[in-house]
C-alpha cells in the first residue's frame, strides 16, 4: 500500500491499484461520481461508511490531478 495523498492510497491488490479512500475499498472516482450525480456528502458518508474528511480528501485529490493535467486546444 502506498499513500499518494492525504487519506488516499493505492495498492495493486485493492481495486486493481486504483486510488481508494485509505482503510477502505472505496475508489476515489466512485466518490466523485456520486457527488457529480447529486448525492450529498452526508449521503455518501452514510452509504459507504466514510467520514466527511474522506470525501473532502477525494475531492482534493481529484482537484490536484486536474490541476496537473495539461490540455491543448486543437485548432
Amino acid at each position: 500500500m502506498q499513500r499518494i495523498a492525504p487519506r488516499i492510497t493505492v495498492d495493486e491488490k485493492v481495486r486493481f491499484g486504483r486510488p481508494v479512500i485509505e482503510g477502505t475499498r472505496v475508489p476515489v472516482d466512485l466518490v466523485i461520481g456520486k457527488l457529480a450525480g447529486g448525492m450529498s456528502i452526508e449521503e455518501i458518508c452514510e452509504e459507504y461508511e466514510l467520514t466527511r474528511e474522506d470525501v473532502l480528501a477525494a475531492l482534493g485529490y481529484a482537484a490536484n490531478i486536474l490541476a496537473e493535467e495539461q490540455v491543448r486546444a486543437l485548432g
